[in-house]
């Protein structure tokens, strides 16, 4: 993997993470935690996506995938980590 594709998947997962964390009220982290679990996810998403479909390279086709796979995995991660967090204070 090179360092354009985990920018990507750092930037989407970043990006994920903070609007899900938005949208969905019961899993907010803030604005930080937000960011940060959803970049965090954006590396794991990108990476899963990137071992089932074989993408690589550099080309715009390649980031674009590794963006939206890391949105994706940004957002999932985050949501996860917002309900446990939000259970455990409860």
């Amino acid at each position: 993997m090179d360092i354009v594709a985990i920018i990507a998947q750092l930037i989407g997962g970043a990006a994920g993470g903070a609007a899900t964390g938005k949208a969905v009220k019961q899993s907010d982290l803030g604005n930080a935690g937000n960011v940060i679990a959803g970049a965090i996810g954006g590396l794991g998403g990108g990476w899963i996506f990137g071992s089932m479909t074989g993408m690589g390279g550099g080309d715009i086709g390649a980031i674009i995938g590794q963006l939206v796979s890391g949105a994706v995995g940004g957002g999932v991660l985050q949501v996860i980590v917002g309900f446990i967090k939000n259970k455990m204070m409860a």
